[in-house]
């Protein structure tokens, strides 16, 4: 059995990621602050550890579950994201850590501790957003959001750059509206055509073959705007 790491599987798109990979012969480590949600499926291929992944601490949780049950893992997904949503004149210098702490200085961090275990021809796959992408239509409250996730953008190029010799792939998919609490916190009331299903069956087919076409890339997954 291959192994995945998702994060950000207490709802939305993590939690059917999750799923998805458990039931397809993955062994999954499940992180999110609050486990309870997939805990209660109690599907067997998957362990779930609470980590705050702003916390550097929190992180070391992952590396020694790695080095004691896997040695090595397959498919990284970045998917945990925190989003604040006020008036630029609102944002304080806390929210803006607050939000990249998460976005961008996690990802890199965890990243970081698990390039010893990621295996040749390994695949990470960071979840970016549309808002994130350089002359992509832009709404007003999301400086901060919008802005790590173009800071994130960034990140998986230079490490696609920087360990294509260790074969290992970095890609970003740069997502459009999708039916989920994230979306509802940052335009209350706005309906999605996709669902956070559909989203994870997508990012679930491309992190097992994208790595195939694509490195370095960041690829746009947005039918709609926002």
């Amino acid at each position: 059995m291959k192994n995945a790491i998702i994060t950000g599987t207490s709802r939305g798109i993590g939690f059917e990621l999750a799923q998805l990979f458990a039931k397809n012969n993955f062994q999954v480590l499940a992180l999110s602050r609050n486990t309870t949600s997939l805990g209660n499926l109690k599907l067997k291929n998957i362990t779930t550890i609470s980590v705050d992944l702003s916390a550097e601490k929190d992180l070391k949780k992952v590396t020694d579950f790695v080095s004691e049950n896997w040695k090595q893992v397959d498919i990284l997904i970045n998917n945990a994201g925190k989003l604040i949503n006020k008036p630029f004149e609102n944002l304080t210098s806390a929210d803006f850590l607050e939000v990249y702490k998460v976005n961008v200085f996690a990802v890199a961090e965890l990243t970081l501790l698990l390039i010893p275990f990621l295996a040749k021809g390994s695949h990470v796959v960071n979840i970016s957003s549309i808002g994130g992408i350089q002359g992509s239509m832009k709404f007003p409250g999301l400086a901060a959001y919008s802005s790590s996730k173009g800071a994130l953008l960034t990140l998986t190029e230079v490490l696609a750059e920087e360990y294509k010799e260790q074969q290992i792939s970095f890609n970003a998919l740069a997502l459009g509206a999708v039916q989920t609490e994230m979306l509802e916190e940052a335009f209350p009331g706005y309906k999605a055509s996709v669902s956070a299903e559909e989203m994870a069956d997508y990012i679930y087919n491309f992190a097992l073959i994208g790595n195939k076409f694509y490195n370095g890339k960041i690829l746009q997954v947005s039918s709609t705007t926002p």
